[in-house]
């Protein structure tokens, strides 16, 4: 059985890695991850999954493949991944002394076509951030391509004051949820 993932990140191989599970390949898709006009949160996260488990399964018919897509949210607006410090920096001040959803599509198809996938929703409550603690955060680079500004599996750990559900799913990749879906598609 050979199981493609769908994504460039170094952390969905990591968490993979974590329950036993080794793709023989990465095969990242491009797609547009424009978000669609009034397109909430939620689905934003599992119609990019779905998608790029779909643009990768056309060229690996044979194989498993799974994609998934993590989207942080406050409310109905989605944060950028951070790509500057100025938007890591916008991204960390309005999650400062909040709460914030972090929402995890995960897409697999099969050999045949067969897609399914989940939505995960994790709670996350940040702590108030003092402006030297933005600015240290910043300094350290950690922010940089990730969803909402923040690495929770990093130095931003400190600013969470509590979670509800999946810790792996705010990570980047809900391993529950994940090992579900292949072992109900008949991946072993």
């Amino acid at each position: 059985m050979t199981l493609i993932l769908a994504s460039a990140s170094p952390r969905r191989l990591d968490l993979l890695a974590q329950i036993g599970i080794r793709p023989d390949a990465v095969d990242p898709a491009d797609i547009d991850e424009t978000v669609r006009p009034r397109e909430l949160p939620g689905p934003h996260a599992l119609r990019l999954a779905r998608e790029k488990a779909l643009a990768v399964a056309a060229r690996h018919p044979d194989a498993f493949v799974l994609a998934a897509d993590t989207v942080v949210a406050c409310g109905r607006r989605v944060l950028p991944k951070a790509e500057d410090e100025a938007t890591a920096r916008r991204c960390l001040e309005l999650l400062s002394g909040r709460r914030h959803r972090v929402h995890g599509g995960v897409a697999l198809v099969a050999p045949g076509g067969r897609l399914t996938h989940r939505l995960v929703e994790t709670v996350v409550a940040f702590k108030r951030l003092a402006p030297e603690e933005v600015a240290a955060y910043l300094a350290s680079g950690e922010w940089r391509g990730k969803a909402g500004g923040y690495a929770i599996q990093g130095r931003a750990a400190r600013f969470v004051r509590w979670l509800s559900g999946s810790y792996s799913n705010v990570v980047g990749l809900p391993l529950f949820e994940t090992a579900s879906l292949l072992e109900g598609s008949g991946f072993r």
